[in-house]
């Protein structure tokens, strides 16, 4: 029973295997607008009626479709084959394509048929000659119309290269569809655009050659400028010939020359002749070029070759001892001049170039520095130009040359002060104190300015300490002067030296000769007078002069003798004749007679050696200002507290004296003794100071 049943399946399962099937289904199809479009479809076991829908739409059953003037079914029916044909296919035959057997209940899956429309050639919209103006930018435009499936892409290229830079635009219908497309090619063309030819191209699936459009450019353009200069290396003051050359579209109308931006006057044509100077290695020469688009110029330097020629100076440098220093000294030249460095009075190099570096500076690089540069080949330009260097460093203080002096007499002690920056004080000190400015008991501090300061050390300045009165301490002590800045201290010791008095017997041999001098002067005035009043002249005041003395007069007048008080002047002597004269070289001084009495003024010559406070003697400074051999001239009067003035004139053989009755009993302290003397020499008239005793003016009356 087993067998019987198992055969029973088999022949059931062997009678499906014969149902109807498709053995070829259509699929998917795209095809050009006017070619043939083939749709396979193939059954198996399947010998009824076999038909076609689009879209849904039955064709019909024929296998020449009436109705359907383009469709048609081809194949062997009895193999099964019913393939469906379009020709040609029209854009109404896109559509959704099955096959069926409806006997059968049988459908194929649907195939969409897709008709490509190939787009026309495009359009450039100025074309095909379109005419543009170089360098001025442009929008080259390629347009494509018609329904074409599917939408074309636009390329432009230029020799068979595709160019950058397009921009697309599609437009729409109303109806949804595309109107048109366009591609925007951006550009500025230059004159080597002139006569290229550019392609625009529309493509896409249905046509992936594409088709063609080409235009050709028209280029306007400014002239193309050339400028060149013969010879193009000159020697300054040779000739130089300028030739300017131009192409444009339209032609040229017009040449301008120009130096350094200005004008060459009277230059119009393309050539240009120069005498070249320094100036044109720098101020370029330039030719512009005009036609009817616009203009163009180029420029052009020469070589010009010239000695050097200082452009910038060094700088002054101050800087603090230990940091760096750095000169520049710019020199223009062509060629270039070789530029060295070197300190003032040492032709040692120290550098060359623009710049010289100093490093680590201290007081010893202080000085001026000497930038210089050698004449050119010609012989011409060159020189020097220097800055100096001052390093900033504690004051560097000096003792100068002090005279001697005596004990109890005035004393001066000097120091000189160089610093850089300006120390805020000079000092001195001693055991009993100290004093930068002004007085202070017998010591008075005075500052100058030094005649001439060291290279580099900044302004110097010359420190007196005056002492009235010296005493023994002040020779066996040091006198310190110091000076500070923002950057350290420096001081130095000065010592006082002391001058002593001459021997008693030189001075007792000098007052004695000075009193027989004296003696006998008196004895011949008081002869001459009693001569004289015998005579009959009237009655006169005569001012009596002695010879020997460098002054005819004393200092005060005739009248001042008469109104100033008897007990300054002392007795007073009358005389009768109007002639006396003892001094041929100068007239007779006459007044009118009142009371018939001569007045015969003496001589008032004296050294004043008075006693200072302390008991010493004091004596100003000679003046650095009076010429050696110049009669010197000492007035003590302010202070003495004398109405007159004591002088004292030299003589060829000596000094002429008088005695003189009244010792000093006071003493006025000056203010100021003058003005510093830093140089290291004794004064003119050593033997001034020399004590010599004060004598009383001779007022002789008959």
């Amino acid at each position: 029973m087993l067998v019987p049943i198992l055969l029973f399946f088999f022949c059931l399962r062997a009678r499906a295997g014969l149902s109807p099937h498709f053995l070829q289904q259509p699929a998917d199809l795209v095809v050009l607008l006017g070619d043939e479009a083939r749709l396979p479809c193939a059954l198996g076991a399947y010998s009824g009626l076999v038909q076609w829908t689009k879209d849904g739409l039955a064709l019909g059953g024929e296998r020449d479709l009436p109705g359907w003037s383009r469709y048609w079914i081809s194949g062997n029916a009895v193999i099964g084959q019913h393939d469906l044909h379009i020709r040609p296919v029209e854009l109404e035959d896109q559509a959704s394509y099955e096959c069926q057997a409806t006997q059968a209940g049988l459908r194929s899956r649907p195939a969409q048929l897709h008709v490509l429309v190939p787009p026309e050639a495009p359009q450039v919209l100025g074309g095909p000659s379109v005419s543009l103006v170089a360098g001025v930018p442009a929008n080259l435009t390629c347009r494509s119309h018609g329904d074409a499936r599917p939408i074309p892409e636009l390329l432009w290229f230029r020799d068979g290269v595709q160019l950058d830079g397009a921009t697309f635009y599609q437009t729409l219908l109303k109806d949804g569809t595309t109107g048109s497309v366009e591609s925007i090619l951006s550009l500025t063309p230059s004159s080597h655009d002139d006569g290229a030819t550019l392609v625009c191209r529309a493509r896409s699936q249905a046509l992936p050659a594409g088709k063609d459009t080409a235009i050709t450019l028209s280029l306007q353009y400014p002239p193309v400028v050339t400028l060149s200069a013969e010879p193009q290396t000159v020697q300054e003051g040779e000739k130089v010939s300028f030739l300017c050359q131009a192409m444009a579209q339209p032609p040229v109308t017009g040449y301008r020359w120009a130096k350094g931006g200005f004008p060459v006057l009277g230059a119009r044509g393309p050539m240009l002749e120069v005498v070249a100077d320094a100036s044109f290695l720098t101020a370029p020469v330039s030719c512009e070029v005009s036609n009817a688009v616009g203009s163009a110029n180029r420029s052009t330097a020469l070589d010009v070759q010239f000695g050097p020629i200082l452009q910038a100076k060094p700088e002054p440098l101050s800087v603090d001892t230990g940091e760096d220093a750095s000169f520049t000294c710019a020199w223009r030249g062509n060629p270039l001049p070789r530029v060295t460095w070197t300190r003032r009075g040492d032709a040692k190099v120290l550098g060359s170039g623009p710049t010289l570096r100093l490093p680590s500076v201290g007081l010893e690089d202080s000085g001026d520095y000497v930038c210089r540069a050698e004449p050119g080949l010609s012989g011409l330009g060159g020189g020097a130009a220097e800055a100096r260097l001052i390093v900033n460093a504690p004051p560097v203080v000096t003792a100068l040359h002090s005279a001697p002096a005596f004990l109890r007499g005035p004393a001066r002690l000097q120091c000189l002060v160089f610093a850089s920056p300006a120390p805020e004080a000079v000092v001195w000190s001693w055991d009993e104190g100290f004093l930068a400015k002004g007085s202070q008991g017998r010591f008075l501090v005075e500052t100058f300015p030094a005649p001439e300061g060291r290279g580099g050390q900044g302004p110097g300045l010359i420190s007196v300490l005056h002492i009235s009165g010296t005493q023994e301490s002040d020779f066996s002590r040091g006198f310190n002067c110091s000076a500070r800045n923002r950057l350290g201290e420096g001081g130095t010791l000065v010592s006082l030296g002391r001058r002593d008095l001459l021997p008693t017997v030189q001075i007792v041999a000098g007052v004695t000769s000075a009193a027989m001098t004296l003696l006998m002067v008196i004895t011949g005035v008081v002869l001459c007078c009693w001569r004289h009043s015998k005579s009959s002249f009237p009655k006169q005041k005569n001012l009596v002069r002695i010879p020997g003395s460098s002054h005819g007069s004393s200092s005060q007048d005739p009248e001042e003798e008469e109104t100033g008080s008897s007990k300054d002047r002392g007795p007073i002597v009358h005389t009768d004749h109007s002639d006396i004269v003892l001094d041929e070289a100068r007239p007779l001084e006459t007044k009118d007679p009142t009371n018939g009495y001569y007045k015969v003024r003496g001589v008032s010559v004296s050294l004043s050696l008075g006693e200072a406070p302390g008991g010493g003697l004091f004596l100003p400074p000679p003046t650095p200002l009076e010429p050696l051999g110049t009669t010197p001239f000492y007035d003590f009067s302010p202070h003495l507290g004398m109405p007159p003035p004591c002088r004292l004139y030299r003589a060829q053989a000596g000094y002429l004296t008088t005695p003189h009755p009244r010792a000093f009993n006071s003493y006025i302290k000056p203010t100021s003794f003058g003005p510093p003397d830093p140089a290291l020499r004794t004064p003119p008239f050593p033997h001034a100071a020399f004590p010599i005793p004060s004598h009383a003016r001779l007022q002789t009356h008959v």
